[in-house]
């Protein structure tokens, strides 16, 4: 992965990743932990750092020391345990699906209409 493409997907991610992250957070962590500036830094070094696993580790290994990373991220600035890191990860995943559910069914209805 050349710098460039790290660059894009950690500004994405930002944009993406962050505020779902911080929602989640909020919810199972609470406010004071559970800050939008920690997860900008959980995204920026989890991409930066998954980027350099991903260039030495691939595959399923490469993949589940980079799961093992983002955990670690999530528990260590949010201040929770693996657990409930765990669970904030997939209720981040949750809130981003149904988010795209939502756009793809309002696609689908302004494409219905033309």
């Amino acid at each position: 992965m050349d710098f460039i493409a790290i660059i894009i997907e950690v500004i994405v991610g930002v944009i993406i990743v962050a505020p779902l992250l911080w929602l989640s957070g909020r919810v199972l962590v609470g406010g004071r932990k559970a800050k939008f500036t920690d997860a900008i830094w959980i995204v920026v070094l989890g991409v930066v750092v998954g980027a350099v696993v991903g260039a030495f580790v691939n595959g399923l290994l490469g993949a589940l020391i980079t799961l093992i990373l983002w955990l670690y991220l999530i528990k260590h600035f949010f201040d929770c345990g693996w657990l409930k890191a765990l669970v904030v990860a997939i209720i981040a995943v949750i809130i981003f699906v149904l988010i795209i559910a939502a756009l793809a069914a309002i696609g689908i209805g302004l494409l219905t209409l033309l």
